[in-house]
């Protein structure tokens, strides 16, 4: 058993710091949370003391990309480096995540299934991963791999990682069926174009119909698995929405349809905004996602106000993992940034994100019954939540109870 005294904990219940606290810790869960003056310390535990640091719950990452490390046809091909290679990297960003104060990452395309059961096996470090494999869209949508000069990848599809184009109803219902097979734990399908789309396919275009997105989300939910619906505005946003999907990733356009933030509240439908990924195609993607990117940075603001004011409820998710790995907390200050307090932005990576994922009873706060996932963070990331990218004030990770990163006094 292990004793963490906090001089300060922010448990996610609430947006209040709780001070003198201690949570007893035992085979990876929170067994007790109270005030330090009434728990009592068991002789035999090991007692961990946060000094003069803040302690939060572990975070998470709603919408990354772990296995992506461009948006350049060679890379996305896997043609730069030996797979095996390739895979030394992807491990070595899982562990560079974790120190950072990220136990927890929904991968939104690209990664295999192995590496959530190599991390949950004790194989590699690394957060805990929910992968989705690959982003279903008919032939054209963002779903599809194609280089610039309109030709195919010329290698074999990868069985773990299988290609998302399906075309009508009955394909679709067969690629979630076969996506769940290779063993996605969510469904991540695309009902617009993107920043990062081809030229011509506009972040409001829509290339999926209405029959194939309610078939797609009828075979999820009937297999189980929560639906990540990547639409930023137009008519895919709404068919998206009225399907009853689980998550909208980006709504940059979210707040020109009133009636859909209510919506999306009235049914729990999440809104990941994913505002980094936004900068970088602003600053170093292609000519036309530079412009989209400049285009909808304002509505994507107007986009999370509404939706805070409708209700619906913001989880903070990345989608950077084409451009940087390792700071994920990026999307925290991207969140203050655009008009959440650090409380609320912390919140939205810790007690709503968890909700998101489905995995509210287990993780996001630090209660009595949760997976004792933690961090000890220098200052006050509830005044300053700057202190968390790169994990540059993270001093101890706790994942399941177990001290995975300490650099407390180096």
């Amino acid at each position: 058993m292990k004793a963490v005294v906090c001089a300060e904990l922010f448990d996610g219940t609430g947006v209040e710091i709780k001070k003198d606290w201690t949570l007893l810790v035992d085979q990876g869960n929170v067994v007790t949370s109270g005030p330090s003056s009434e728990v009592g310390i068991p002789e035999d535990a090991e007692v961990v003391d946060s000094g003069l640091l803040t302690v939060l719950p572990g975070l998470i990452d709603c919408h990354d990309h772990l296995a992506s490390f461009g948006y350049e046809t060679a890379s996305r091909w896997g043609l730069t480096e030996q797979r095996t290679h390739r895979d030394m990297r992807i491990a070595s960003v899982l562990k560079q995540t974790l120190e950072t104060g990220y136990t927890t990452i929904r991968d939104a395309g690209g990664l295999a299934a192995g590496f959530r059961d190599a991390v949950d096996e004790g194989l590699v470090p690394g957060p805990r991963l929910l992968v989705s494999l690959g982003i279903i869209s008919p032939t054209g949508g963002i779903g599809e791999h194609i280089s610039p000069s309109g030709y195919g990848s010329p290698f074999p599809e990868d069985p773990g990682v299988p290609s998302g184009v399906a075309n009508g109803p009955h394909e679709m219902r067969a690629k979630v069926r076969e996506m769940v097979r290779s063993g996605a734990d969510v469904i991540k399908f695309a009902a617009t174009g993107g920043a990062s789309s081809r030229g011509g396919l506009e972040p409001k275009d829509m290339l999926i119909s209405e029959e194939e997105i309610d078939a797609l989300v009828d075979e999820a939910h009937k297999l189980g698995r929560k639906v990540m619906c990547h639409a930023l505005g137009g008519p895919g946003l709404r068919a998206g929405i009225e399907a009853g999907v689980d998550s909208i990733e980006h709504g940059t356009f979210l707040h020109e349809d009133p009636e859909l933030l209510r919506l999306m509240a009235q049914s729990n439908i999440f809104f990941a905004p994913t505002f980094s990924v936004y900068k970088y195609h602003a600053e170093r993607g292609t000519p036309h996602g530079r412009r989209r990117s400049a285009d909808l940075r304002d509505d994507h603001v107007s986009s999370l106000l509404a939706a805070m004011e409708a209700g619906v409820k913001v989880v903070s998710g990345t989608d950077a993992g084409g451009w940087l790995h390792g700071n994920n907390a990026e999307e925290i200050g991207c969140l203050v940034d655009a008009g959440m307090t650090p409380a609320q932005a912390i919140l939205a990576a810790t007690k709503t994100a968890a909700e998101c994922i489905g995995r509210e009873k287990d993780l996001g706060t630090l209660e009595a019954g949760k997976k004792a996932d933690l961090i000890f963070v220098d200052g006050s990331p509830l005044v300053d939540v700057t202190g968390l990218q790169h994990g540059r004030e993270v001093s101890l990770v706790m994942k399941e109870g177990v001290v995975v990163h300490d650099d407390r006094g180096n």
